[in-house]
């Protein structure tokens, strides 16, 4: 089931930044974005979503949840990195590759191009190779520098990161306590085992900001 997604970080040297040198990096005030309203079993999560400077991957997004394909999928994964300042790490969720409810995969927008980046609080795209990103993501706990695009890297595995295409404006508690949530040791798969919450917790609904309200 997990295996879809299961190269979210893995091949990247994930990295931690000083508390106090990480920031919400909010949306820049010069770009166009989309607020949307993720309600989940511990409360909403209000996220900024980069349309203008990541049209493909923040439109990808909006049609999920124009589509109310999100609604009652779930967080299902935290990944803690024991290195750094603490937390550091990410969870994720979406639709686990449920057919019902998957899009086309989409093109890759590298975080070179975008200039949005994998700091606290932003929302990413998971995938496999790049362009085969379709409805699951994940929200940072801390910086992950190691999951940007760096074109210029020797290694070629570097080139491309993830997709980062918006960021928390309200809600980190939320993605706190998510993150906090209890694992259960023994699900997963290969380094994934030990990442996977004992119980998911259920994504409501996720509207635009002017239907939630």
């Amino acid at each position: 089931m997990f295996r879809r997604f299961a190269l979210l970080a893995a091949p990247f040297a994930l990295a931690s930044t000083p508390l106090a040198a990480q920031q919400h990096a909010a949306p820049a005030a010069d770009y166009a974005t989309e607020l949307v309203v993720m309600e989940t079993a511990l409360g909403p999560i209000k996220l900024a979503l980069e349309t203008e400077r990541a049209p493909i991957t923040a439109g990808n997004f909006l049609r999920y949840v124009d589509e109310k394909r999100l609604d009652g999928t779930v967080f299902y994964r935290a990944m803690r990195l024991d290195w750094g300042e603490q937390p550091n790490g990410l969870i994720q969720g979406g639709a686990q590759n449920e057919p019902r409810r998957l899009l086309p995969p989409i093109a890759h927008e590298r975080t070179s191009d975008t200039g949005v980046l994998h700091t606290v609080g932003a929302i990413s795209m998971a995938r496999l190779e790049p362009g085969t990103a379709t409805a699951d993501f994940s929200i940072m706990l801390s910086p992950q520098p190691g999951l940007d695009a760096d074109p210029a890297n020797e290694d070629p595995q570097f080139h491309d990161g993830y997709a980062a295409f918006g960021h928390v404006v309200e809600g980190m508690d939320v993605v706190r306590a998510i993150f906090d949530a209890p694992v259960d040791p023994e699900k997963g798969e290969g380094w994934m085992k030990g990442q996977m919450l004992a119980e998911p917790v259920r994504i409501v609904s996720v509207r635009r900001v002017e239907a939630a309200e």
